[in-house]
């Protein structure tokens, strides 16, 4: 199985769903991680000009633990439009280039602006991929890509539809996690959130949810086109 997810910026898919990235990487899938952003502005001491590639660099570090492919689009943190025609078409072509079976994005209700976005570019991407008249670098699917929603930060707003057993794997996504120092850092000094603690936190709500130690939760995207009757999480 080829499996893309198509993350806010660096860190997000760690903190969010990379237990569950880990176990389709640990069976044998091909993963590939597209950041839209590349996180310019998670920080203070580090002026955004050279933090986009400090955190770009982290997130390699960071899927290297499961051999995953990881790219970014580059666009600079809290600008991510997803109207931008240019910034569509980067994302059809990350999709026609991976050919993917499933793809993992934001759900549209999280915090920030930026993972709303993503999660539209993500949608109108998978079936821009598929329509064969709609020309890019890469050659059209023959379908639009099936697409789960990863929980919200915190799991505020979102109800799963469905769960994936991380139990196995939580120790990989905190090792995945504590490669992003600079914005982990930032964020304990400036905010006082431990981001370990909070994925912990998260990973044993959504496991006590679905009767094991530790859990992901998903919500498929419905709508026709993008339904059917595959079996996609690990």
């Amino acid at each position: 199985m080829n499996v893309l997810v198509i993350s806010g910026h660096p860190a997000t898919m760690e903190i969010l769903c990379a237990g569950t990235v880990a176990k389709y990487a640990l069976r044998g899938d091909a993963v590939t991680l597209c950041h839209i952003s590349n996180g310019n502005k998670g920080g203070e001491e580090i002026p955004p000009a050279e933090l986009g590639p400090v955190r770009i660099e982290e997130s390699k570090k960071a899927t290297a633990h499961i051999g995953a492919d990881c790219v970014c689009l580059d666009v600079d943190d809290l600008e991510v439009d997803a109207a931008s025609r240019k910034v569509q078409d980067e994302v059809v072509d990350i999709i026609r280039k991976a050919r993917p079976d499933v793809i993992i994005t934001h759900a549209p209700n999280d915090y920030s602006p930026d993972l709303a976005a993503v999660n539209q570019l993500a949608v109108q991407g998978s079936l821009k991929a598929s329509i064969y008249h709609y020309r890019t670098e890469e050659e059209p699917l023959a379908r639009a890509v099936p697409i789960y929603c990863m929980d919200t930060f915190a799991g505020i707003g979102f109800s799963p539809d469905e769960y994936v057993d991380i139990s196995e794997t939580i120790e990989l996504k905190i090792k995945m996690l504590w490669e992003h120092k600079s914005v982990l850092k930032w964020l304990l000094d400036s905010k006082g959130v431990d981001f370990e603690d909070f994925v912990r936190i998260t990973g044993r709500f959504r496991g006590l949810q679905c009767g094991v130690l530790y859990a992901e939760g998903f919500v498929r995207h419905q709508a026709w086109m993008f339904t059917g009757p595959e079996k996609l999480l690990p």
